[in-house]
């Protein structure tokens, strides 16, 4: 039989930092924020979920549209996910936790692979990324408090280092840079884009 057009979960794994594991030295885009965050500003920590899902020739992710009334990122595409709660053992639980308050994707349903790197955003949250395969039978249910939809998109152009582009915008004085990933009517860029840009990255496609 031949192999799966994807990475499968011990690729995937060796790839990724370990569950048991979680980086946690410096973001890996700083210098994009250098000069817009203090350095000694404390960072809020965050995790976010990125939820993959095999089906029979692509490897795909879980994605959602933030509602237009949230505070932070509003109407943006996103991975499920927020900040560390006092009560939450660890990333790993926040990312699970906050996926089933989004989506109502329960634990049973993933299995937890490993994490990407953290990334500080603007706003500023330092997100530690978890990875997780998601059985291909889930239901997700939108919050409709904070999420408007949950879709899926193909990680097979991205993996072959298409349709992803680096953006550029003026912000705050200086030329700024920024990912964009454009699947079917689905743009997704800034953070999302670059934790994707990270993950393709680290399973060794070669993103300038």
């Amino acid at each position: 039989m031949p192999a799966a057009p994807w990475p499968d979960q011990r690729a995937l794994r060796a790839a990724l930092h370990p569950i048991d594991a979680p980086p946690h030295g410096p973001a890996w885009n700083l210098d994009e924020l250098s000069d817009l965050m203090p350095a000694v500003r404390e960072r809020i920590d965050a995790a976010v979920l990125v939820a993959l899902v095999p089906r029979d020739d692509e490897l795909r992710v879980l994605l959602t549209r933030r509602t237009e009334t949230l505070t932070h990122h509003a109407g943006q595409v996103s991975f499920p996910g927020g900040r560390v709660d006092a009560e939450d053992r660890d990333p790993l639980h926040t990312a699970l936790r906050e996926a089933w308050e989004e989506v109502a994707i329960a634990a049973e349903a993933l299995e937890p692979l490993g994490y990407l790197d953290p990334y500080d955003t603007i706003t500023g949250f330092r997100v530690l990324p978890l990875v997780a395969w998601l059985r291909d039978d889930y239901r997700a249910v939108p919050n409709p408090d904070e999420v408007a939809d949950a879709f899926e998109v193909s990680l097979q152009p991205l993996l072959r280092g298409l349709r992803i582009e680096q953006q550029s915008a003026e912000y705050a004085g200086r030329v700024r840079h920024y990912w964009e990933y454009r699947e079917g009517p689905h743009r997704i860029w800034g953070a999302t884009a670059a934790m994707l840009v990270n993950l393709a990255r680290r399973l060794g496609t070669p993103i300038a």
